[in-house]
């Protein structure tokens, strides 16, 4: 008796966790498997992973999942992945050639501040959509080149392999078969023209990137290769799809309707809303892929904010919250903030290793003000959550610079967005719906509908059944106009 493939499993790899989900024939979740991820800062403003945890709890959550459905109902593997992160690894052995240098380093400020001060940013931001920062991806590899023994010339040799997480994790499911990244990922890296849509002469140059140590770029949905040689996972599943894991949500969300606008909370917080054209530009703000569906490229406004749940488990830690059970912990991270009537003039800027978007300021760093003798945990407590809220405005205040940009709703997801005052607050801060998914592993979903519209050849409207639901916070327009 044959059995139907009619499973496919999305690999969520993100900054603090590796997530694999499974999701049956009708988009519904039946399992899912998770495992923590330690980051390391060995110097101020230093942010690394190891490269070899990262495959290694990506395999162990997917092994996982493939057990538990059955490896002969899995249909597909599709991955989303943290983006800008950074692997250098030796095409000959697959071994990393140092730690993964995380999106959040800055260790490449000075470097960036060098492109500015002589005059590169705006060529920069032309081609490519993205400002001269240390998250992206350029510098970070130019780092790692700079510091591997004769690194530039082994990559001009094609020695050396850089990429994104996805490529890394591709690599080494496919035996070191297929070293591709989607354009989503590739468009992060800030080497990659945006009007080509291909790695661009002139930013290779720049950034000292010998373009054979790049991968292959291709379209988020479709083929990547097949998994071989791995012991705990049968050859001969087909990879089909890759994308970052923000880019993800946002399809997940409305496929890339118009109007559609998403903050995708984590670590840290992506605001990101489709755009019809690649000569959308905004000053302070991110042009970027948001996917290729295997059909057409899909453009992106962006607004990439560094610190939001971190800076609450940073305040956690530091009021002694943290030592707390999870459960006990996300209770009291709701509970204290309507514990009091408000900070009690506590402000907090979480720039604990700069500002990103619209700021853009790599020397900025944390500030807590206004405390006073009658400040208790829960106004600091409460300062930290209204500081995701207040960057997130920050971003959609530029957003509206675009001309004919409108917020109707905001889209939310991501593992904060499970704080009931917390999505309250944003709507009346922001005085406009906030709507989380019923889904909490949206950036899973995502890719997964990317996969499933490349394994049985669905248009992107028939994709439409498999969406999520969504929970709605309405604004208190009369807090609205207060705040």
């Amino acid at each position: 008796m044959s059995v139907n493939k009619d499973i496919i499993i999305a690999l969520d790899e993100g900054t603090t966790n590796a997530k694999a989900v499974a999701f049956d024939s009708h988009g519904r979740v039946i399992a899912q498997f998770s495992r923590a991820l330690e980051i390391a800062t060995p110097q101020e403003g230093w942010v690394e992973q190891s490269a070899e945890l990262l495959l290694a709890a990506s395999l162990e959550v997917i092994s996982r999942a493939v057990a538990a459905v059955g490896a002969e109902r899995v249909a597909a593997l599709a991955i989303s992945n943290q983006r800008e992160t950074v692997v250098g690894w030796y095409r000959e052995t697959g071994e990393a050639i140092a730690p993964a240098l995380s999106w959040q380093c800055a260790r490449t400020a000075a470097f960036c501040h060098m492109l500015r001060e002589q005059g590169h940013e705006p060529q920069i931001k032309a081609v490519t959509g993205l400002p001269v920062a240390p998250l992206f991806s350029a510098s970070k590899m130019r780092w790692l080149l700079d510091h591997t023994p004769d690194g530039l010339n082994r990559a001009k040799n094609g020695e050396i392999c850089l990429g994104t997480v996805d490529s890394w994790l591709l690599w080494h499911l496919t035996q070191g078969q297929h070293f591709c990244c989607d354009y989503a990922n590739a468009s992060r890296t800030q080497l990659m023209n945006l009007h080509t849509a291909d790695w661009d002469t002139d930013m290779l140059a720049l950034f000292g990137i010998p373009r054979a140590a790049l991968p292959v770029i291709k379209p988020s949905s479709g083929l990547f290769g097949y998994t071989a040689g791995l012991a705990t996972l049968p050859d001969g599943i087909p990879v089909m799809a890759m994308i970052g894991d923000s880019h993800a949500a946002l399809f997940a969300h409305g496929l890339g309707a118009a109007g559609c606008v998403k903050a995708t909370y984590g670590t840290g917080t992506s605001v990101m809303a489709p755009v019809d054209s690649v000569a959308c530009h905004v000053s302070n703000l991110a042009t970027t892929v948001a996917w290729h569906d295997g059909e057409k490229l899909v453009y992106a406004l962006e607004g990439n904010i560094p610190h939001t749940g971190d800076a609450v488990a940073w305040m956690a830690d530091s009021t002694g919250l943290s030592e707390r059970a999870p459960g006990e912990l996300a209770q009291a991270l709701n509970d204290l903030p309507r514990s009091v009537d408000s900070t009690l003039g506590v402000f907090f800027v979480p720039a604990l290793t700069g500002m990103g978007a619209p700021w853009w300021d790599d020397k900025a760093r944390g500030l807590i003000h206004g405390l006073s003798r009658g400040v208790k945990r829960a106004h600091l407590i409460r300062a930290a959550l209204e500081s995701i809220t207040y960057q997130i405005a920050d971003v959609i205040t530029a957003m509206r610079a675009h001309h004919g940009f409108t917020l109707n709703t905001l889209l939310v997801d991501g593992g904060p967005t499970k704080n009931d005052w917390l999505m309250q607050y944003q709507a009346d801060l922001l005085g406009c719906p906030v709507m989380r998914s019923d889904v909490a592993e949206l950036s899973a979903t995502g890719a997964a509908l990317l996969a499933r519209k490349a394994l049985h050849k669905l248009t992107v409207a028939e994709l439409q059944p498999f969406l999520p639901e969504h929970i709605t916070y309405a604004p208190d327009l009369i807090r609205h106009h207060r705040l």
